[in-house]
């Protein structure tokens, strides 16, 4: 079977594993498939955001029923922790909307918070809402991206295309998530306190 007919087959479902597993890369490689015109864009969108909700709600779960296991206190011992709690204690709406955005914390603070007692609903609407947001936004760079790699340097043949076309964003979307993470910190330090209630 061929590259392209096993992207057509079993590439939406490889999008919707990777946004749970691994992340935005998955996504931005769907988002270049679909420019490719072998995925759906939509169909990427929804798998990503659906794959990335169900993993930080099974996250979320194992924080808040596995707290006491031997993996989960690891997680918890990890100096990361302790900004994640910091941003949970002052801004707990803010920061389960958005940690999928912080590079570094996206794995981690669905267990984090999954120990708090901020209650289950609000984090399934909350993670809901931001997963979302996260899935198209993340397909749309890699469309976006593809777009740009094929219009500079003509139509490549797909693995060559994938590699030009994912390594640019993700280089730069570290390169800011990291610029933007600490930022990010200091807004969430500045702002006044939410209601945790």
């Amino acid at each position: 079977m061929s590259l392209e007919l096993l992207i057509e087959k079993y590439g939406t479902l490889a999008v919707f594993l990777g946004a749970g597993v691994e992340g935005e890369t998955a996504v931005v490689i769907g988002g270049v498939l679909a420019h490719r015109g072998y995925l759906s864009f939509w169909q990427v969108a929804v798998a990503a955001a659906i794959g990335s909700f169900i993993a930080d709600q099974l996250f979320f779960l194992t924080g808040r029923y596995a707290r006491t296991s031997a993996m989960v206190r690891r997680i918890l011992a990890k100096p990361a922790i302790a900004s994640v709690q910091r941003l949970l204690e002052r801004h707990p709406n803010g920061f389960v909307f958005s940690f999928r955005f912080i590079y570094g914390l996206r794995t981690i603070s669905p267990i984090a918070i999954g120990t708090t007692k901020i209650p289950t609903a609000r984090f399934v609407a909350l993670n809901a809402l931001a997963a979302c947001l996260w899935g198209p936004l993340f397909a749309g760079v890699g469309y976006v991206f593809g777009q740009g790699a094929e219009h500079l340097l003509g139509r490549l043949p797909l693995p060559h295309h994938l590699v030009v076309a994912v390594a640019v964003p993700c280089g730069l979307l570290l390169a800011l998530a990291f610029v933007f993470r600490k930022r990010l910190v200091q807004i969430f330090r500045s702002a006044p306190r939410e209601s945790s209630k």
